[in-house]
């Protein structure tokens, strides 16, 4: 009986839950994207961006065929992911430059911390403008 609920919840909740591993693994690509330009002493600012670009390519993919299961063939689609990616990427420097330039929180525990805002902002964004059925 417990499995049959878990299974209910699963089914009822099925894009958040989808989108949450979505979310990790796209926010595991941009930590971990970003941890190597830093390696590799890359300023942090030009760092978020690379690490932006790497997370949001792999974050398209995933979004479309997994957690939106979008069929859409456009181009719109994509553009209008970008569009609102780029939003999210503007919070992003605007966090980052607080946080460690105002505040003088390390930049890579500032990357995580911000991450978590960015994965809220996108849910919503992908969920209401950009994968719609």
């Amino acid at each position: 009986m417990k499995m049959r609920k878990i299974k209910d919840l699963y089914f009822k909740y099925q894009e958040i839950f989808l989108y949450l591993v979505a979310g990790i693994l796209t926010t595991l690509v941009s930590i971990i994207s970003y941890q190597i330009f830093r390696f590799f002493h890359i300023y942090y600012m030009i760092a978020t961006v690379f690490s932006w670009i790497c997370a949001v390519m792999f974050a398209y993919v995933v979004n479309k065929k997994y957690v939106f299961k979008s069929s859409y063939k456009g181009k719109k689609e994509f553009l209008n992911f970008i569009k609102y990616r780029l939003l999210t990427l503007f919070f992003e420097m605007v966090f980052m430059v607080l946080l460690v330039d105002f505040f003088h929180i390390e930049d890579r525990f500032s990357k995580i911390l911000v991450q978590f805002i960015v994965v809220v902002f996108n849910y919503i964004f992908s969920k209401l403008f950009v994968f719609q059925k």
